[in-house]
């Protein structure tokens, strides 16, 4: 029991106002919207404009992996647009707090 208590009520490793690691490429909310539409774009190729012979046997593969592809993209690519403004507006909002006030200031 007293093992437990001092697991569960040691404090945190980082305070609460030093920032975390800096962020990465990866972090980006609209880097697996890209790598879907490079993966549309593939599939696209291969399910309608490549003509090889050896691939005419994986056409209909293609076809199903664009579309899939297709409306996850654009699933992705719409959540991954909203965050990615979301994060903008409050980037913007912390930069700049007292811009929200007229100009001119009370009258």
């Amino acid at each position: 029991m007293r093992a437990m208590s001092k697991i569960s009520s040691s404090p945190d490793p980082k305070p609460p106002g030093q920032p975390g690691p800096p962020p990465t490429p990866f972090d980006h909310p609209l880097f697996l919207p890209i790598l879907l539409l490079a993966g549309v774009l593939w599939f696209g190729y291969d399910g309608w404009i490549n003509t090889d012979p050896d691939m005419l046997e994986h056409q209909t593969f293609n076809r199903y992996g664009f579309g899939v592809l297709l409306l996850l993209g654009a699933w992705f690519g719409y959540k991954g647009w909203n965050e990615w403004q979301e994060d903008r507006a409050a980037e913007t909002n912390r930069r700049s707090p007292g811009e929200d006030s007229p100009e001119g200031g009370p009258s």
